[in-house]
């Protein structure tokens, strides 16, 4: 493994908000919106997963190494559980890592 290499999961959200302004009805401080809407983008970029002994990692670098793989195997089961039909309805981890947390609405389907 290179030394200098970033070893981390990344994350950069855009959100974007377009509002449009009702016409005035006679009351020029009316500051009220008849049209809003929201588009969140997550652009992520995952670390890979490693074996600590085949790069021989030791001491932060093996701590960071075990973080991303724990992120990824979060990840992984999110993933699974919302792919899976059987599991239809049931828990889905999103707490098992700050990964899964960040991209919860996202995983979640739960957009509009």
């Amino acid at each position: 493994m290179n030394e200098q290499s970033s070893r981390s999961h990344s994350i950069f959200t855009i959100i974007v908000e377009q509002r449009t302004k009702s016409p005035n009805q006679g009351d020029s401080s009316s500051k009220a919106f008849n049209y809003y809407k929201t588009a969140k983008f997550h652009l992520v970029d995952l670390a890979g997963s490693e074996r600590a002994k085949r790069t021989g990692a030791v001491g932060s670098r093996f701590k960071e190494s075990v973080a991303i793989n724990a992120g990824l195997l979060a990840l992984g089961n999110v993933v699974s559980v919302l792919g899976d039909p059987a599991k239809k309805g049931g828990h889905v981890p999103y707490r098992e890592s700050k990964l899964t947390r960040l991209l919860q609405d996202s995983l979640g389907g739960n957009s509009r």
